[in-house]
């Protein structure tokens, strides 16, 4: 590659690159303190791991709630669109949430009832996980030996399991990466991407419009690049707004269901011999940061999430003067930590936000399709971000976590269904040590050290 949009005179090598990364993710990875897992937002597919009594008969929590039955030392968390995951210090996982899909790993035959428990995930006795991943229908294990695990149902090739291979009701081995270092994976709604120890990059699932590179032979914009007009000029309120565009894209995602497919992973080899730092899945779209800081973007552009002019189908450079170290996706937007030198921040890290925005889930005003700095962060070092449907959160190196956007359920954790236009303190956890924060759909995870 050699385009760059890139303005600045300092840029990070790969190690001082990759070392900001890792430094923002090592303090949840590497816990080995006694902790509580807490979760708050839309409990209705039981992923906040709560009974209902607690939750009432909205089945929602408003602020963050203690999840029972979890073991005491859980080391990193995951949520999916509708379930949650837990990883153990011991290297056991924990699943509860929605399973018609079988996601958590428990048998077809897991009574409904019994989904909102936290129980330990079947099949992986013989491996110690070290991380998980989910999306809207499957999970994901990395073992401390770089195996990647997968479970649940996509007609969608999420599972890499092979041709025609849709299910998986306990956990199966992706024998296609046998010979890799997996250290990372992240799963949109019909793709998912694998980060190797050293660098490389894998796709599968849906790719026909470039959200896996060009890993294919057939090309096409996704038909949910159709829905955002309609979605802009339909002039209805925030809230009505949200329902429409939801509708719009379940049904784009329906007309997808015909559109290629890679049932394994593919190295994507389109960019040479660019060595990647880190990656994540939007419901349709995908970002990669390469170790010289360019941050790609492919797949749907529905919203303007992939944040450049260039509608090419493929990877292609954001359009951006910042230095991303290190980004995350909701389900139509995206975010990312930067370096940026002018910053009031002591690390010089910025939140930078762009795509969807109908419910203030970019926490900034301005073009939506422009990366544009949160200057409601502005003074705190953000640590890690995550996006939810149309909520987002940031942690920061306080231990504070911050939320902005709809805050429909109690997504945002304030004790009210409020929307928020700017990040807003979550003041119940201030003097709590918050090692990581997660955002499914509609409910969020946080671990806690104790």
């Amino acid at each position: 590659m050699t385009v760059r949009f890139l303005t600045r005179k300092y840029r990070p090598g790969p190690g001082i690159l990759w070392g900001l990364v890792t430094r923002l993710t090592r303090r949840w990875m590497t816990s080995t303190n006694k902790t509580t897992v807490m979760s708050f937002g839309d409990g209705s597919h039981g992923a906040l791991g709560l009974p209902m009594s607690q939750t009432g008969p909205g089945f929602d929590a408003y602020e963050p709630t203690p999840v029972s039955g979890l073991p005491p030392y859980v080391s990193t968390i995951s949520a999916g669109h509708y379930h949650s995951l837990a990883v153990t210090s011991e290297g056991h996982v924990w699943a509860w949430g929605r399973n018609y899909e079988a996601q958590l790993g428990r048998g077809s035959l897991s009574p409904r009832e019994t989904w909102n428990e936290p129980q330990k995930v079947q099949g992986l006795s013989q491996v110690k996980v070290r991380a998980a991943f989910a999306s809207g229908v499957i999970s994901a294990a990395i073992g401390d030996d770089g195996s990647l695990w997968v479970w649940g149902k996509s007609k969608r090739g999420q599972l890499g399991l092979g041709k025609d291979i849709t299910e998986a009701v306990l956990p199966s081995r992706v024998e296609a990466l046998t010979e890799e270092d997996i250290i990372k994976v992240s799963l949109g709604w019909g793709h998912a991407l694998a980060l190797t120890k050293d660098g490389k990059l894998f796709g599968w699932g849906y790719y026909a419009d470039g959200r896996l590179g060009k890993i294919g032979e057939f090309f096409e914009t996704s038909p949910l690049d159709s829905v955002a007009s309609k979605v802009e000029s339909s002039g209805e309120n925030s809230g009505s707004m949200t329902g429409a565009a939801e509708g719009l894209v379940f049904e784009a995602i329906e007309k997808e269901k015909n559109m290629p497919i890679a049932w394994e992973p593919t190295s994507i080899k389109e960019l040479g011999d660019v060595k990647f730092v880190d990656m994540a899945c939007g419901l349709d779209h995908s970002l990669v940061l390469d170790s010289d800081g360019t941050l790609l973007s492919g797949g749907s552009n529905a919203y303007g999430q992939l944040g450049r002019v260039n509608q090419d189908l493929g990877l292609l450079p954001v359009d951006m003067s910042f230095i991303p170290v290190n980004i995350a996706s909701g389900l139509g937007h995206s975010l990312a930590i930067c370096n940026d030198t002018s910053s009031d921040s002591v690390d010089g890290l910025r939140v930078v936000t762009w795509g969807w925005n109908q419910s203030y889930q970019l926490g900034r005003k301005g073009p939506q399709s422009v990366p544009l700095v949160v200057e409601g962060l502005s003074g705190e070092t953000p640590v890690s971000l995550s996006g939810g449907r149309v909520h987002s959160l940031a942690v920061t190196a306080k231990n504070e976590i911050w939320t902005w956007g709809c805050g429909r359920n109690g997504r945002l954790g304030l004790g009210s269904s409020a929307d928020e236009v700017e990040p807003m303190l979550v003041e119940c956890l201030e003097g709590s040590q918050v090692l990581q924060a997660v955002s499914g759909f509609d409910h969020n995870l946080v671990l806690i050290a104790e």
